[in-house]
């Protein structure tokens, strides 16, 4: 017969809450008894009666990481096993927040059997009151994911077995909560001992009177106009707008009539960001999010899509053009990334695209088109590699452009004149500047020297009509200097 691990649970509380037939295992027979931990209060009860067995406390305390904690614990207990059957005990119930049952379950060199025990959430939920089917999440305090917490439910952290934990837990959750927050540190529960201890989020930390492993931590419900920074409450605003009983103005939007906000608010950002204005920034990004979700819910109320097609979409998108990041391959320069890049769209777009130059939008602003179109037909080697080729191009452009002049043929010199953009343009794209980015600066700096030339006429008493350019050449000249 094979040599097993028997996992028995030793409950919430003390010796009190254990069945007969888990009192008799562990009390009752010759097979060697392993525990977590020795600080449960089953243990020092029975200790007392005599009851020998080995804890692994020791490793907690040699042991950084709690992750290598439990593998060596199951490591000692699989070795141990190779010679008998052995008897491991751990708090509470063994299927729950119980990491190296877990890893014993994922072997397959020794059988494993659950005798089972009492779930210490028993006495939780009678001691806080509350009912889990409000929606209920039990985490880890020992490693997760802020991400994961869904805050309209109850949350319990357990296995907050010392200050260290419980900062994590306040470091993690002050993030999304104010420093006022009200949570309850839960001690002993189900026990002659239970302690329950109501605190500001903020103190969580400092307000542990113990260190031991029969520590949670209680976060109630977080009220909805906490949660405006989730995006599942962004979601949920947005859908209300469109509902029947919504906004008219939001309702009568179509992926047509909100084209036109979606241009305006990047042309916004592109301001705030050159204006170097980070509550601008946050403000328009918030706009442009804002585009993202009419549409969505658009698509959504019209029965097409949703933002979650959106969103798988881009992530999909994200993970297969950079397997540099999410498998196995390489791409240590940004030209590499680049060149991936490309490959791996041209094999998405397949058939759809016959030609280099496909794939730019069509109401692109007519000098970025410009941009666009070099850069794509630069990347199959149609395109200048020396930059003075392209300054002498220029200057032939700028010849004919004269000529034109000469002749006084209008045709001829709107089209020389397009010639010049258009390797304008191609000179922008050598020095990796966007042409229609460089003449936005250029335009807003043009509107803030000349209104600095309107507002010093008036403080003379001047139309702008009544002056010199000699007079408005030194007022343009001073705004100058001032930048």
């Amino acid at each position: 017969m094979r040599h097993r691990i028997e996992i028995i649970g030793l409950g919430a509380g003390d010796l009190d809450q254990l069945t007969l037939g888990m009192y008799k295992k562990l009390t009752g027979q010759d097979t060697p008894l392993y525990v977590r931990t020795a600080g449960h209060p089953v243990m020092k009860q029975l200790e007392k009666e005599g009851v020998t067995f080995t804890p692994f406390d020791h490793i907690y305390e040699t042991t950084d990481q709690f992750g290598n904690v439990y593998r060596q614990i199951t490591d000692t207990l699989l070795e141990k096993a190779q010679n008998s059957s052995i008897v491991y005990a751990v708090p509470g119930h063994p299927m729950l927040a119980e990491k190296t049952v877990q890893l014993l379950l994922e072997q397959d060199d020794v059988p494993v059997k659950i005798a089972g025990g009492h779930s210490y959430l028993d006495a939780l939920f009678t001691s806080l009151k509350i009912d889990p089917i409000d929606g209920f999440q039990f985490v880890d305090g020992t490693g997760f994911d802020r991400n994961q917490l869904n805050y309209r439910h109850h949350i319990i952290f357990s296995q907050v077995y010392d200050r260290f934990i419980a900062s994590n837990i306040k470091l993690e959750l002050l993030d999304d909560l104010p420093p006022d927050y009200p949570v309850k540190i839960v001690e002993a529960v189900g026990t002659g001992q239970e302690n329950i201890i109501d605190i500001h989020l903020e103190k969580l930390d400092h307000a542990l009177s113990s260190v031991n492993n029969l520590i949670s931590v209680y976060v109630p419900p977080v009220p909805e106009e906490m949660l405006h920074h989730t995006f599942t409450r962004l979601r949920e605003v947005i859908a209300a707008l469109r509902a029947p009983d919504g906004c008219p103005w939001d309702r009568a939007q179509t992926h047509e009539t909100l084209r036109e906000y979606a241009i305006e608010e990047v042309y916004e950002l592109i301001e705030a960001i050159d204006e170097q204005d980070d509550d601008g920034i946050i403000e328009e990004l918030g706009d442009m999010l804002l585009q993202v979700m009419l549409h969505s819910q658009v698509g959504e109320d019209d029965g097409y899509f949703t933002i979650d097609d959106v969103i798988r979409s881009i992530t999909d998108k994200m993970i297969h053009r950079h397997p540099h990041v999410f498998k196995d391959q390489s791409a240590d320069t940004v030209d590499a990334v680049y060149r991936t890049w490309d490959a791996l769209k041209q094999e998405e777009k397949g058939d759809q695209r016959n030609s280099v130059l496909d794939g730019i939008p069509a109401g692109l602003p007519q000098l970025a088109k410009a941009f666009k179109l070099q850069k794509k037909a630069a990347k199959v080697g149609f395109g200048w590699d020396n930059i003075q080729d392209i300054w002498k191009k220029l200057q032939e452009e700028l010849d004919e452009v004269q000529e034109a002049i000469n002749t006084q043929n209008q045709t001829e010199l709107e089209s020389e004149l397009g010639d010049v953009l258009f390797v304008l343009a191609n000179i922008s794209r050598y020095y990796k500047v966007n042409p229609e980015i460089a003449l936005n600066q250029t335009n807003r700096k043009f509107m803030s020297r000349f209104s600095h030339i309107e507002k010093q006429l008036q403080t003379e008493g001047k139309g702008i009509g009544e002056t010199t350019l000699e007079e408005m050449d030194y007022y343009w000249n001073q705004a100058k200097r001032k930048e």
